[in-house]
């Protein structure tokens, strides 16, 4: 690939205003394509193929149609203290409101709790009750203005002192966090990290303009492709964390490499040909190992993780592709200006070894025990609390307090107990009609009834066609709580099973609050398949790269130390009150089922980049020196600054989205910045040294038999460019 990069970066810099052209019509053009389609269209829905809560879905479906499984929208609405929704002021803005409600076209059903059919809607203190909305739009197809719309209608009840709230998909519409703010703090962070890496404001740039066209453009594939495929409500937010600290970092890669051999006399299109040639090649390396194990979560099966993993893997990819084509234009244009505007007073080493960083090196080097068991000791303190992780899911009542969602189920649960808002649906396929059905559904109502843990079971609600039937069951418990979990399993272990032993009847308990608890109970299952593909496959990718076993199994290992480490931090910080309030929590939450799974394989590609850009330092130097204590020293010295730069811009990224509402990206910020400070301070710096000097020459031995089969790869060409130079060489003396 090393001369089709150079190709590439060649023709870049030399057509440069036809790439910008192209990148800005291509970007442009998405753009307004996805604005004029209403951007992404995100969904809550969780498909799990062959689980309980699945089959219940499917009963509910083909018995009540899609009205059914999309379920009603509760308008909460509680009345000021002293006062209840019958008294006459109350009664009146409820039903003025229920009237618009019933007149609106995006309405097809409005229950009142003031009416006899919605007698059940109205708690027992008189003071909170809800209408149930059912919409003509379902929650991929209902758009932000509507859900305003139908918000303010309740919001008139607000001059009877009434407060209003709105839940179900409606409240979720109207609760998305947004982003906004964690990017821009994300790229402020950056670009005052460039500022002190680079020392000039053009360079600095380079970069920030590179991750943001890369970074929109693929947000705008990923907004196309959620009108032909689902998008989960977490996908933008994850892959704009990905996407902005990916294409910042591979820029800087780069560009780092551009300005090293400028000031070596290299003339710039040259420069920028050999830059996209040798660390472009590490960029696309480094990325496609990224994009393999995102895509290696198809593999588990589960809907939710494949598709957050194959649309983080396109933001990837457009990423990698800005960096070798948008980039080298850009280095183009600027040409000899990228040293412009410097910072004043700002002093930088400008040598290959800067002097603390050789120091620290060679300490590590000669030392190498010592630093190998205090980095390990650190890394084992912090990874600890895996022990204790609890995977579940997030509910509402941990959105920000100001959302209407959140007002919502606060509402709905100080009326109606906490499980109302995760309320469990038993859907019942109808073998046959006959004279037993009735009498089984009522025994089967009684029993789940008198099931512990189950607060509330709904009437029997029977298909027109008589094959289905739908109950409702509230639990005592919130939806996240583990007694929720408990009983789930007591109904269908249990309960179920009994109540319908020789009846018509087969019935399934499904909803939200099941299908999330299928989803943890699958992801539990297929979290080793995952994890051994990505071992697997990496371990590969690095063998044939570095052409050194000992060197990919260490590379394996190191990884999964780092990961293991930013599993302790976010079990620890999640399952503690105090420390989940400093992040914006009102209390500890259980670790969200699919995010260990993503974040494993997201971090395992990230920790490449860093991977990838020392040991190709340290082996380059090794086949200079064949000294490998020299080649650790010198390779640590070279890479540490920029490696801790990249870093730390990646930190800052990814702890930006720590401002995130939803808990769930919270877990993926913290996460995915304590993995990277970890891999680029302790495992890069000081584990990865130390074993390298420890292993001596022979982390580089290669069986004969093993180097006959493998097939020839180098990451930053540096062979063919020697090929190439001493070609050169010979046609001048000629």
């Amino acid at each position: 690939m090393t001369g089709v990069l150079y190709r590439i970066g060649r023709f870049c810099a030399q057509r440069r205003s036809i790439v910008l052209s192209a990148w800005l019509l291509l970007a442009g053009g998405l753009g307004f394509w996805t604005s004029q389609l209403g951007g992404a269209q995100v969904t809550n829905n969780v498909t799990l193929p062959g689980t309980d809560s699945q089959r219940a879905a499917d009963v509910v479906e083909r018995g009540f149609g899609s009205l059914a499984t999309n379920g009603s929208n509760p308008i909460v609405l509680r009345a000021p203290a002293g006062t209840m929704l019958t008294g006459a002021t109350e009664r009146g803005a409820v039903q003025d409101i229920v009237a618009l409600y019933a007149h609106d076209p995006g309405v097809i059903g409005v229950i009142s709790p003031l009416s006899r059919a919605g007698a059940a809607q109205l708690a027992g203190d008189g003071r909170t009750g809800y209408i149930a909305l059912t919409l003509r739009a379902s929650p991929t197809e209902l758009t932000l203005d509507q859900a305003h719309h139908l918000l303010s209608i309740a919001q008139r009840a607000s001059s009877a002192g009434i407060q209003v709230a709105a839940g179900g998909y409606l409240g979720q519409e109207l609760s998305q966090p947004s982003s906004a703010n964690s990017e821009a703090i994300g790229l402020l962070a950056a670009i005052v990290v460039l500022l002190l890496t680079f020392g000039t404001v053009v360079a600095m740039g380079m970069p920030i303009v590179t991750a943001i066209f890369g970074l929109g453009t693929g947000l705008s594939v990923v907004a196309l492709l959620s009108q032909v495929a689902e998008v989960p409500s977490s996908a933008p937010a994850l892959a704009t964390m990905i996407g902005l600290g990916v294409g910042i970092d591979y820029s800087l890669f780069i560009v780092t490499r551009h300005r090293t051999q400028l000031s070596e006399g290299i003339e710039i299109r040259e420069s920028i040909a050999r830059a996209t040639a040798t660390s472009g090649g590490a960029v696309l390396f480094a990325g496609a190992t990224v994009t393999i194990a995102l895509c290696s979560l198809l593999l588990a099966g589960i809907p939710i993780v494949s598709q957050m993993g194959y649309l983080s893997a396109v933001v990837v990819i457009v990423a990698v592709v800005a960096a070798i084509t948008l980039l080298p234009a850009a280095l183009s244009l600027v040409g000899l200006r990228i040293n412009a505007l410097r910072v004043p007073g700002l002093r930088l080493h400008r040598d290959q070894r800067p002097h603390g960083w050789a120091r620290w090196a060679l300490l590590v080097a000669r030392r190498p025990w010592p630093a190998l068991l205090v980095a390990l000791a650190v890394i084992a303190l912090l990874a600890a609390p895996l022990g204790s992780l609890d995977l579940g899911q997030s509910d509402t009542g941990q959105l920000p307090r100001d959302t209407t969602a959140r007002q919502a189920y606060d509402l709905l649960s100080d009326g109606f107990g906490p499980g109302f808002n995760g309320p469990l649906l038993v859907s019942v396929s109808i073998a046959r009609s006959s004279e037993q059905v009735r009498p089984a559904l009522a025994h089967l109502t009684a029993a789940l009834d008198r099931t512990q843990g189950v607060t509330a079971v709904s009437p029997p609600l029977v298909s027109k066609d008589g094959t289905a039937a739908l109950l409702t069951v509230t639990p005592t418990s919130a939806p996240s709580a583990q007694a929720t979990v408990t009983l789930v399993h007591r109904l269908r272990d249990l309960t179920v099973p009994a109540a319908t032993r020789g009846t018509p009847l087969t019935a399934y308990v499904g909803g939200a609050t099941a299908a999330f608890i299928d989803l943890s109970s699958e992801i539990e299952h297929q979290l080793p398949v995952v994890i051994g593909v990505v071992l697997v496959l990496s371990f590969l990718l690095l063998l044939v790269a570095f052409r050194a076993p000992l060197v990919a199994l260490k590379a394996v290992v190191m990884n999964v130390l780092s990961i293991g480490a930013a599993f302790g931090v976010v079990t620890y910080v999640f399952g503690h009150d105090w420390s989940a309030r400093l992040l914006g929590l009102d209390a500890g939450a259980p670790v969200v089922s699919f995010v260990p799974l993503m974040m494993f394989a997201i971090l395992f590609g990230l920790s490449m980049d860093y991977e990838v850009f020392l040991m190709t330092h340290v082996r380059e130097r090794w086949r200079v020196t064949n000294d490998a204590h020299e080649a650790v020293i010198d390779g640590l010295a070279g890479t540490a600054r920029v490696i801790t730069s990249a870093a730390l811009i990646m930190v800052a990224v990814f702890c930006a989205f720590l401002l995130n509402g939803s808990p769930t990206i919270k877990q993926f910020g913290l996460g995915m910045a304590a993995a990277v400070a970890v891999d680029a301070t302790l495992i890069r710096c000081v584990v990865v040294p130390a074993v390298l000097a420890l292993l001596g020459p022979a982390a580089w031995s290669m069986p004969r038999w093993l180097e006959r089969i493998l097939p020839p790869l180098s990451i930053e060409g540096e062979a063919w460019f020697e090929r190439r130079d001493a070609a050169a060489r010979e046609l001048i003396a000629a």
